[in-house]
């Protein structure tokens, strides 16, 4: 397993092994002791799965408030999304800035978003589906978001047309209303 801190060191790039033949592969994409030798020591509780149909759903951008804030490691199995993770610890040197990284079923990387972040990916392929860890459990009071399309943010989405989004996420608030949910 091979662990790359982004420009925002505490949002890391995780490549597992993956061994092919002509049968196909294997990969262990998640393994306790191997995290721990690498320095990362979280406890999942919790596996997502969607499924986005159409190239240019974005979903995002969530996270959730303490006491149920959650650090979330994610992959694809099929299709490419253009992830993103924005900081929004008050206090922060990289408060406001956002990494992105393309992570899709064929590099096969992973993305572990930490608490603190809000965290969205666009589509970029159709029938694209997303498997996301997380470290606390789902609670409909602590779901709190941040506007997709912020100008303060000034995220780059890879968007060819209109983009697909939900109600939640047509009206979440800019980056200057958001609370001080977390600090630094």
């Amino acid at each position: 397993m091979k662990v790359t801190p982004l420009t925002i060191p505490e949002v890391l790039i995780v490549e597992p092994v993956k061994h092919g033949d002509d049968r196909g592969f294997f990969s262990e994409t998640y393994n306790q002791r191997t995290w721990h030798d690498a320095g990362i020591d979280l406890v999942y509780i919790q596996d997502n799965h969607s499924l986005s149909v159409a190239i240019g759903t974005i979903r995002g951008l969530h996270f959730q408030s303490p006491p149920f804030a959650q650090d979330k490691l994610v992959r694809v199995t099929r299709g490419a999304i253009w992830d993103v993770a924005v900081d929004i610890r008050l206090g922060s040197p990289t408060y406001g800035q956002w990494v992105g990284e393309e992570i899709s079923a064929e590099n096969w990387r992973q993305i572990l978003v930490p608490k603190g972040f809000a965290h969205g990916f666009c589509t970029l392929e159709p029938d694209t589906e997303v498997q996301y860890k997380v470290t606390a459990p789902y609670s409909g009071d602590h779901d709190k978001g941040l506007k997709w399309d912020d100008p303060a943010l000034a995220i780059d989405w890879p968007l060819s047309g209109e983009a697909q989004l939900s109600a939640k996420d047509q009206h979440q608030p800019l980056l200057s209303k958001l609370p001080a949910y977390f600090h630094y």
